[in-house]
């Protein structure tokens, strides 16, 4: 709504003249914005060369020393040690919060698209080898070793390991418990069309495929564990039997019966797959993976690219549920497009590059940088006026969500440097580097000035013992005031902070933060 008086609105016009421009329509604003202000920006913030090393110190001490006793957890299962951080805490479980703990969500330890703890690990992992630390380096492997306990059924394997929880009253006041990890179960994602009981909640193959593409590169990477070898071939064997005629995989299948269920069975989810299949096909050269993972991408880059059909379980079954009961699979009247997410553009976007590192076929390359343009469409140029923490870098979420600097960007930076690389344009690989900048910036800690005097005015208690805590996104309520709204009041390990620093130590160990 606007208020009543003179409203003035610029704009810019954009001309298409050749058939390329039509082919990819994103490229042309992109380069106009980083050319205008983004790359502006990047170079006077010195961006490329901040030195990250401080937020990694501060991630790694916050989960293991001053937040450790709710974050780190660590059990046995079945006479095996194992360990991981946890999936959520909030500010109740500060060392300086002086009231009662209040958990937000259910105690537990997820591997999925977005909580994967085992993917937060191999950063540990990369950053303990680094620096000879041999503590960090054991809690690295309890989390690998809690990723092949999950149980498999026929090949497919569950998502989360969690406790019951109870309500207990303090004082006339109830507070939200867990009852240990000696009452803990098996489950999946609550985030799903069909169940909010993660006991409940069916298979989801997106989240297997990318705990088992995970796997590949712990075996490939770090440790020549068969185990995880054997436990991602036992995984793919038994997709292989999902895959429909025309190339997808299904989106989620019944515990029971492992059968396809209703939703996102011709989605691009499936990219995941495709790349989880390569990587396999890669190292045991069973040519069946690849030939699977070709068709795949080939229905892909026929039913959804061009039509922008960008549906996920994030799309729907997350925060903005708006259009889950009538608009999955449909267009929406008044602008004629989906309701979209950039997680499955980057799955597609990556699941491309390898296939044209495999197959050399220029095809895949070119309709990768198409989708890896719509997918920094999502990713702020420029620094609005009219929020309160650094943007530039960032990513937002969805066409019909709000959010600033999600911390997806720490995942997304170097597929977004390898186009650079490939494509010889240096737009890519500064725009890569500026999204891993970026998922650092919501970190409460002195080499974030203006996001720790944010985080203060929320949360008066904050010191040097909270250094670290990180929210996963900005603004994410729709508000943002220069009195601290739009902070939030959690930490996800795994989808913040942990992630962040697995970003910068993958990268730093595949020398991608080199720029030249």
């Amino acid at each position: 709504m606007f208020p009543k008086g003179e409203i003035k609105i610029g704009f810019y016009l954009i001309n298409y003249t050749n058939k390329d421009d039509l082919e990819n329509p994103f490229r042309k604003p992109l380069y106009f914005f980083w050319s205008n202000w983004g790359q502006k920006e990047y170079k006077e913030k010195n961006i490329a060369n901040e030195n990250l090393e401080p937020y990694i110190k501060h991630t790694y001490n916050w989960a293991f020393n001053s937040w450790s006793k709710y974050v780190w957890q660590e059990f046995s299962l079945n006479g095996k040690r194992v360990g991981a951080p946890c999936f959520i805490v909030n500010t109740t479980q500060s060392p300086n919060y002086k009231g009662e703990v209040n958990f937000r969500e259910f105690l537990s330890i997820w591997n999925q698209a977005w909580f994967s703890s085992l993917r937060s690990a191999s950063g540990l992992y990369r950053y303990a080898k680094r620096t000879n630390n041999t503590e960090l380096l054991e809690k690295a492997k309890l989390s690998k070793e809690l990723a092949l306990s999950a149980p498999q059924k026929d090949g497919f394997f569950y998502g989360l390991i969690a406790t019951e929880m109870e309500d207990v009253t303090i004082e006339g006041k109830s507070y939200r418990r867990s009852k240990g990890w000696d009452t803990h179960y098996w489950g999946n994602s609550d985030r799903n069309p069909y169940t909010w009981d993660p006991q409940l909640a069916p298979f989801h193959v997106l989240d297997m495929s990318w705990t088992a593409l995970l796997m590949l590169r712990w075996y490939e990477e770090l440790e020549q564990d068969e185990r995880l070898l054997d436990y991602a071939r036992t995984y793919a064997d038994a997709l292989l039997k999902q895959q429909t005629t025309n190339g997808y995989y299904p989106g989620w299948l019944d515990l029971n019966t492992l059968q396809p269920m209703q939703y996102l069975n011709d989605s691009p989810e499936s990219s995941m797959s495709v790349t989880f299949l390569l990587k396999l096909y890669e190292i045991t050269k069973d040519d069946k993976y690849r030939a699977s993972a070709l068709k795949a991408i080939d229905v892909i880059i026929k039913d959804i690219v061009p039509t922008g059909r960008w549906e996920d379980f994030e799309t729907y079954w997350s925060c903005c549920r708006w259009g889950s009961e009538d608009h999955v699979g449909k267009k929406i009247e008044r602008n004629n497009m989906y309701k979209q997410c950039n997680f499955s553009m980057f799955w597609t976007t990556e699941a491309l590059l390898e296939v044209y590192k495999l197959t050399e076929d220029e095809r895949y390359l070119k309709v990768g940088q198409r989708v890896v343009d719509e997918l920094l469409m999502t990713q702020a140029s420029w620094q609005p006026p009219y929020i309160y923490v650094k943007a530039i870098g960032g990513f937002g979420v969805l066409n019909a969500d709000g959010e600033w600097n999600d911390s997806r960007a720490s995942l997304f930076a170097e597929t977004i440097v390898r186009y650079g690389k490939e494509l010889k344009n240096e737009e890519y690989i500064e725009r890569g580097i500026a999204a891993l900048h970026s998922a650092f910036t919501m970190m409460y800690c002195p080499e974030n000035p203006v996001t720790k005097k944010q985080w203060e005015k929320v949360w008066p208690f904050f010191n040097e013992k909270d250094y670290g805590f990180t929210m996963e996104n900005y603004g994410h309520g729709g508000i943002a005031t220069g009195a601290g709204a739009g902070m939030g009041e959690f930490t996800i390990y795994d989808w913040g902070n942990g992630a962040a620093a697995e970003g910068y130590n993958r990268m730093l160990d595949h020398q991608m933060l080199n720029t030249n």
